[in-house]
């Protein structure tokens, strides 16, 4: 049995989040997702385009406030994207261990 400090949920979980091991702000990334970098990068460039596209039809009819709201949300989605891409592509680069 389990001693009363024995905090081992904590311990699966965080053995957990810290696989696979990443550098600095990389942790920040779910484990789940940073084994998919270059599908979920990808997925978000193309939401980010989708996302632009609606902000410059509401542009067109001269929806502004939409047409704001949709071009933030599509130029966040292309950064973070790129961000995943840049990180799976240095990932990619070092040796594994």
């Amino acid at each position: 049995m389990n001693a009363p400090d024995d905090n081992t949920a904590w311990k699966r979980l965080r053995g957990w989040w810290l696989t696979p091991p990443r550098p600095g702000l990389q942790r920040l990334i779910h484990p789940w997702e940073y084994r998919r970098l270059r599908f979920l990068g990808v997925r978000k460039i193309a939401a980010g385009s989708v996302a632009a596209a609606a902000g410059f039809i509401c542009l067109a009819y001269g929806g502004y406030g939409w047409a704001a709201f949709f071009l933030v949300v599509a130029a966040l989605n292309i950064a973070w994207g790129c961000w995943d891409l840049a990180i799976a592509r240095s990932a990619s680069s070092q040796p594994q261990v």
